[in-house]
């Protein structure tokens, strides 16, 4: 992609309709056509704004060659950078979503949003040392913001640094009470620990927000049920896969950040009859008017 498309030039070659006297001969001058920036930076902008709507449809294979395009049109609009980043996130094109965000921090270095974007898209790489770095220089921007603290909490928590990671979750809980993903992965963080007791007690605070929040069921189903509870414990689990399925997915609850202990113990909960059985499809009961 052409770092910077600022001015367009059409060469137009004029034919002579005689040949010059040698002696008096000169070069051809090529005629240039300076097209207006501003110009193209609206069409630019146009483009972009297109390819958002198409991303609201999930239209990315449309969205992204005219965010491209909007990107070498108005090159140096950090939003259309930002937009293009999303897309290529969208697709998990991380490498490419790196690089559009890049571009987009060296034309608005002091952006918080581009800063926690690429804190994710670096996440998402594993390179979590750089995904901190990101994170911390978001939140010098943004002191308070509860989703930056959460996942800089996240990532302390890949990183293995603990304490840092519930300090930092702790934090987000405590700007948005309501946050009931940051006291999940309290839970999370001290199962691993194997603090049972303490996880139990933050899912049930993350349940206590919102009734409906399936990870914070199913993790104290699992914990409830191993540690003698199975009655409890397998009336949650129902509950918790009734409202999301995708929780009964080992590799889904990995990428939520589950650990080594509770998805051994989660393995065995989901393998429970009665929990299979409540993942299979119900068939519906015919109403009496149907065999009319």
């Amino acid at each position: 992609m052409p770092k910077y498309l600022g001015l367009i030039s059409v060469l137009v070659v004029c034919g002579l309709s005689s040949l010059p006297d040698p002696v008096q001969a000169q070069a051809l001058l090529p005629y240039t056509i300076q097209l207006n920036r501003a110009n193209l930076e609206k069409q630019g902008l146009r483009l972009a704004q297109e390819a958002a709507q198409l991303a609201r449809l999930d239209q990315f294979e449309l969205a992204i060659p005219r965010a491209k395009m909007a990107v070498q049109l108005a090159p140096t609009n950090d939003k259309v950078w930002f937009l293009l980043s999303q897309l290529h996130v969208q697709r998990k094109d991380f490498p490419e979503a790196i690089a559009s965000l890049t571009q987009a921090q060296k034309l608005n270095p002091n952006n918080p949003d581009i800063l926690f974007a690429l804190g994710s898209a670096n996440f998402q790489q594993k390179n979590y040392q750089l995904s901190v770095k990101y994170y911390q220089s978001g939140l010098k921007l943004r002191p308070n913001d509860p989703e930056g603290l959460f996942n800089l909490g996240n990532t302390y928590y890949m990183l293995g640094r603990l304490p840092e990671a519930i300090a930092q979750l702790n934090q987000a809980a405590n700007q948005d009470k309501k946050f009931w993903p940051a006291i999940n992965n309290i839970g999370l963080i001290k199962y691993e620990q194997g603090d049972v007791k303490g996880a139990i007690k933050e899912w049930e605070k993350a349940i206590a927000i919102d009734q409906r929040a399936a990870e914070a069921l199913l993790a104290l189903a699992v914990a409830l049920y191993t540690r003698g509870e199975s009655q409890q414990g397998l009336t949650k689990g129902e509950q918790a896969l009734k409202i999301d399925q995708r929780y009964a997915d080992l590799d889904f609850l990995k990428e939520n950040l589950w650990g080594t202990k509770l998805l051994l113990d989660a393995k065995k909960f989901l393998e429970l009859p009665e929990i299979r059985s409540a993942l299979e499809p119900k068939e519906e009961t015919p109403s009496p008017t149907d065999n009319q």
